[in-house]
């Protein structure tokens, strides 16, 4: 046999970047031939010294941002922040070509800004954990 199935009980990153790896070279071949997918970050950095407090992680390709995660230190929150985080991302995105962008949430404030931001409900795992909701949301871009 030139194999076998091993349950990994603490997982590195390692195990990860194999089966990442690997889902990339399929879908670059076999489902998206020729379409780029490129890493998106936008930094809160701190003014003193200019440290990374937080931020918006993402990718753009096949015509889509995918908004990953996004972070603002509480002592910053409701400052419109976050709002600012995805807007340079949905401007980048369509200089990259992007018509669309998606995000998914557990925090209720969080979905109550993306939709004032024009995000859409497409899809909610209800129960995700126990009495709370993962919400998926998409939006078309401007400019695109």
């Amino acid at each position: 046999m030139s194999h076998e199935l091993a349950l990994v009980e603490e997982p590195g990153d390692e195990i990860r970047a194999v089966i990442l790896d690997g889902l990339r070279d399929f879908n670059s071949a076999e489902i998206a031939p020729g379409h780029q997918i490129q890493t998106l970050a936008v930094a809160i950095r701190g003014r003193v010294d200019g440290s990374i407090i937080g931020g918006l992680w993402g990718r753009t390709g096949m015509g889509w941002l995918t908004i990953e995660l996004i972070f603002v230190p509480e002592r910053l929150r409701g400052q419109r922040i976050a709002s600012r985080l995805i807007t340079i991302a949905e401007e980048e995105a369509v200089r990259r070509g992007c018509h669309s962008a998606w995000l998914d949430t557990m925090n209720a404030n969080a979905l109550a800004l993306y939709e004032r931001l024009g995000f859409v409900r497409f899809g909610e795992l209800r129960d995700f954990p126990i009495g709370n909701s993962r919400v998926f949301l998409h939006k078309r871009l401007m400019g695109s």
